[in-house]
């Protein structure tokens, strides 16, 4: 699995990443450890899933996380992390 993560603000990508896991673990757990290394490349604390985040992910395998999953104030609008490659 590859997830592409993207920090947004005003229209804007600021700043984009790539992480990759390919164990055989389920897709449920290869997404949230890729989102783990989004936001550590980021240097950013881990959102949270909120339930908006869970249908649109489930529908089309990307979301958005605003300043409402995020306990500590964020300096852009948004990240956003898509799934690019599935094995």
């Amino acid at each position: 699995m590859r997830v592409w993560g993207r920090i947004w603000e005003n229209g804007h990508m600021l700043r984009d990443t790539v992480v990759e896991d390919y164990s055989e673990d389920t897709r449920t757990h290869k997404v949230f450890r890729c989102l783990e290394a989004v936001c550590m490349e980021f240097d950013l604390e881990v959102p949270q899933w909120l339930n908006p985040n869970i249908r649109e992910f489930q529908n089309t395998s990307k979301t958005r996380f605003s300043q409402d999953s995020f306990i500590e104030e964020i300096e852009f609008d948004y990240l956003e992390i898509q799934i690019i490659e599935e094995d």
